[in-house]
This record gives C-alpha cells, sequence and structure tokens, in this order.
C-alpha cells in the first residue's frame, strides 16, 4: 500500500510559477513510477507527466517546456514545478503511482491561475 499527499496548490496570476509536491509513504517509494495528473471543472482527469524510476519522463503536449516533474528518493517526494501557468492550468491536481493502472492516488490540491 502506498499513501500519497499532495501540497504547494494555490493561487497565482497567469505567467505565475508554482511547485507541487507529493509526498508518499508505504512500499519502498524509489520502485515506482510517479506521475500527475489535473481535473478542470466539467472536465475529466488528464495526464500531465509522469517520471519513472529511470527519472525518465513524459509530459503531455499542454505542458511541454512549462512543467517539469522530478523526484527525491531520499525524501520520498515527487515534484512538479509549474512554470508560465495559464488560465487552462486551473485545475485540481493529483499525484499518482503505480502505471499503468494508477493504482494509488493522493487526495489533489487546487491550482488556480488568474488572468
Amino acid at each position: 500500500q502506498v499513501q500519497l499527499v499532495e501540497s504547494g496548490g494555490g493561487l497565482v496570476q497567469a505567467g505565475g510559477s508554482l511547485r507541487l509536491s507529493c509526498a508518499a509513504s508505504g512500499r519502498t517509494f524509489s520502485n515506482y513510477a510517479m506521475g500527475w495528473f489535473r481535473q478542470a471543472p466539467g472536465k475529466e482527469r488528464g495526464f500531465v507527466a509522469r517520471i519513472n524510476w529511470s527519472l525518465s519522463t513524459v509530459y503531455a503536449d499542454s505542458v511541454k517546456g512549462r512543467f517539469t516533474i522530478s523526484r527525491d528518493n531520499a525524501k520520498n517526494t515527487v515534484y512538479l514545478q509549474m512554470n508560465s501557468l495559464k488560465p487552462e492550468d486551473t485545475a485540481v491536481y493529483y499525484c499518482a503511482a503505480h502505471p499503468p493502472t494508477w493504482d494509488y492516488w493522493g487526495q489533489g490540491t487546487q491550482v488556480t491561475v488568474s488572468s
């Protein structure tokens, strides 16, 4: 079992930055690929970024060049650095583990980008 707790969300103006954190506990964190997803009001939850145990990364086209996913296995934490934020990035952001079924999810953290 893995428990995930996100933090770092908030209100930011367009063009600003935020860094989300996801603290993991339970099984060996370093063995898991980790991901970030987001869900905007009235929309389905969608993929944002993924980081594998090898530190290779994958990004959704909509965030490439603006968002960076990273992990610190010593701290059991994965991060999402979000730069050049746009109003369309407004959503609840979720951390997840264990693809492809993404068996474990955090409770989510709200990110609101004002224009």
